[in-house]
This record gives structure tokens, C-alpha cells and sequence, in this order.
């Protein structure tokens, strides 16, 4: 019986998790050119953060936003 509930309890839990994922659209991408001593300093940030260069370049546009337009600062 228990054995019963536990795989009703994991197949509502898959299509749960398959529905949202259906739901969500994809995030916006783009794709950036970098001098190379630039890029070098994002890395070298990255490295230091344990961090991904997408997340520093993430980061650095969100507070950019928020220093241009504080309206339309960091929502999260």
C-alpha cells in the first residue's frame, strides 16, 4: 500500500514539474563581443567568485540598470 502511494506521490510530482517547465519560456540571450584585456578582467572576477562570466556580465548589467533607471532597479 505504501509502496502504491509512493509512485502516485512521484508521478504527480513529475508532471508537476513537467507542467512548469512547459509553462516557462525561454530567457532572452545575446551574445557580446569583448576586448580581450576586458574579457581577461571578467574571467579573472569570475575565478575569484567561483563564479561563470555570464553571471559577472549578469550582475554588472543588473547594477548598471539600477544606477540608470532606479525604477527600474533589481526586482528580486
Amino acid at each position: 500500500m505504501v509502496h502504491r502511494q509512493f509512485g502516485s506521490i512521484v508521478n504527480a510530482i513529475e508532471k508537476h514539474k513537467t507542467a512548469r517547465k512547459a509553462k516557462r519560456e525561454p530567457p532572452p540571450r545575446a551574445s557580446v563581443t569583448f576586448p580581450p584585456d576586458l574579457y581577461e578582467t571578467l574571467e579573472a572576477i569570475a575565478r575569484s567568485k567561483k563564479v561563470s562570466v555570464a553571471w559577472v556580465v549578469r550582475e554588472a548589467a543588473e547594477k548598471y540598470v539600477a544606477d540608470e533607471w532606479p525604477l527600474f532597479g533589481r526586482s528580486q
